[in-house]
């Protein structure tokens, strides 16, 4: 069985690190969707979306390993971690759940990223800022597509607006982690890295406010509540997306196509 691989505690990796892990739970989550999405056409929308968020996550893995000087590839990085060293927000790791969890899902995370994105292409890192180019055209996308769909839904049918109702109780309370700093939030400000991820909190309140009043929905009132994936303490649910995503690296090591 493959051992894990240990990871540099400085602030540009740990940083790195949340953004790419972030791209690459929800990809993964994402992913499950295929073959059981509600109509083709999402099928393949959420198909092409798990593709790009994994290209992100890949793309940026690739520099947080040259950043950390460790040696580690986009591969190790992805697959050999333990639970405690990835540094997703909650939120991405949550079960599938229905249709309308992941779309509501989708456009709070796209939402985000397309904000982190955008201020990312002003980043004092060349590489990260050419990243940031690229994916933030994707995150466009994917937050188009998950709003018409929370709209869609919440202002649609009895059935469709309960599930959205319920997507939103559910899920809501995990976007307060997004916006909480820390030590690696305030590095990476202080170098130019990327800003702090509170300073994304008004735009996309902002922005979620919208979607949700075309939809006939709510905000739901914040609570004390505040998960804790961005400091490597996961949910239940993170072991089984790791067993599952790592098996192959971990008990082939080494093994390629």
């Amino acid at each position: 069985m493959q051992p894990s691989i240990d990871i540099a505690p400085d602030a540009a990796t740990q940083y790195l690190l949340r953004i790419g892990d972030t791209a690459l739970i929800l990809g993964q989550r994402l992913g499950e969707w295929t073959g059981h999405a509600p109509v083709l056409e999402e099928d393949i929308a959420l198909a092409n979306m798990a593709l790009d968020l994994i290209g992100q996550a890949r793309a940026v893995f690739l520099h947080a390993g040259a950043v950390e000087g460790r040696g580690h590839d986009e591969d190790q990085l992805a697959f050999l971690r333990e639970e405690r060293d990835y540094r997703n927000p909650t939120l991405v790791e949550l079960p599938r759940g229905d249709f309308a969890f992941t779309v509501l899902r989708n456009a709070m995370a796209a939402t985000f990223l397309r904000l982190l994105w955008t201020r990312l292409q002003a980043s004092g890192d060349e590489e990260l800022a050419a990243i940031a180019a690229k994916a933030v055209k994707e995150a466009r996308y994917h937050q188009q597509h998950a709003a018409d769909w929370v709209v869609r839904l919440g202002d649609g049918t009895e059935e469709s607006r309960r599930r959205m109702l319920a997507a939103l109780e559910t899920l809501w309370p995990y976007a307060a982690e997004l916006f909480a700093d820390d030590a690696v939030d305030e590095a990476a400000a202080a170098s130019g890295l990327g800003p702090r991820w509170s300073e994304l909190k008004s735009d996309w309140q902002a922005q979620m406010v919208e979607v949700l009043g075309e939809a006939g929905l709510a905000v739901p009132a914040e609570t004390p509540f505040l998960s804790t994936g961005k400091r490597g303490v996961h949910s239940e649910h993170m072991g089984f997306i790791l067993a599952e995503m790592q098996h192959l690296q971990r008990a082939y090591p080494g093994g390629v196509w």
